[in-house]
């Protein structure tokens, strides 16, 4: 591709206290306006390699995001530029109402409170959540809680969404309308996912991992046939 990538990962390794070598010498671009499915069985290393992306997590090799290294002076402007999305929204979602919840990060930063109610309103209107801004998190269905917790990601005016997992626990209906959501959305996005006909809906191309590398990319139907895999959403947790 002509443009330069926004995430370039070169050789990145990365070892549990436990000693799981959860990456092993993984590399991976992405580019300007694509949206990329991360695929592969429970255990290859796709959420820890996600939670490299801004910092999260620490291992050995290069990451540079946005033209910046991922390093602790650059971190604060990385985390700005990557809107990450954890496979289970009650981990974001956390204040006495969705406003709050949206407007927190915002607020963290020092931005102007009024602004910050400004930029959060219109993140939920974005994800058509704007009637909801008064309530709690917990009287939200599991789909509205994906689209609070995306708001709260978009609020910060992210260029890289990543979204781990995002359809786990949620009904049909709530899925389509994520993926209507996604799709409208200008942000090149990362998405970790068990479930193939949402990769195959949402995604340009698709990398599958196994064992901490990535061991072919393609499109999502051609990695589907490849690997025999199985289309379905996991509720399950992985590294």
């Amino acid at each position: 591709m002509a443009a330069e990538p926004l995430i370039r990962v070169r050789n990145l390794r990365y070892r549990y206290e436990d000693g799981t070598l959860a990456l092993d010498g993984l590399s991976f671009e992405l580019y300007p306006g694509e949206t990329v499915a991360v695929l592969g069985p429970n255990g290859s290393g796709k959420t820890t390699f996600v939670l490299h992306l801004n910092g999260l997590l620490r291992g050995e090799g290069e990451i540079i995001v946005c033209g910046l290294r991922i390093e602790k002076g650059n971190l604060e402007e990385i985390r700005r530029r990557v809107g990450l999305l954890f496979q289970d929204p009650d981990e974001q979602l956390f204040m006495p109402t969705v406003l709050e919840d949206v407007a927190f990060a915002l607020l963290c930063r020092g931005m102007d409170p009024a602004e910050a109610e400004r930029r959060a309103r219109a993140a939920l209107a974005q994800v058509g959540l704007e009637g909801a801004a008064s309530r709690p998190p917990y009287h939200l269905s599991a789909g509205e809680k994906r689209r609070a917790a995306l708001a709260a990601v978009l609020a910060s005016q992210p260029e890289i969404l990543v979204l781990d997992e995002p359809t786990t626990y949620l009904d049909p209906p709530a899925r389509r309308e994520l993926i209507t959501l996604l799709g409208a959305l200008p942000q090149a996005k990362l998405i970790v996912t068990h479930d193939a006909d949402f990769a195959a809906a949402i995604a340009d191309r698709a990398v599958f991992l196994h064992r901490g590398k990535i061991v072919a990319e393609g499109r999502v139907s051609e990695l589907v046939h490849r690997y025999g895999w199985t289309p379905h959403t996991s509720g399950r947790r992985e590294r």
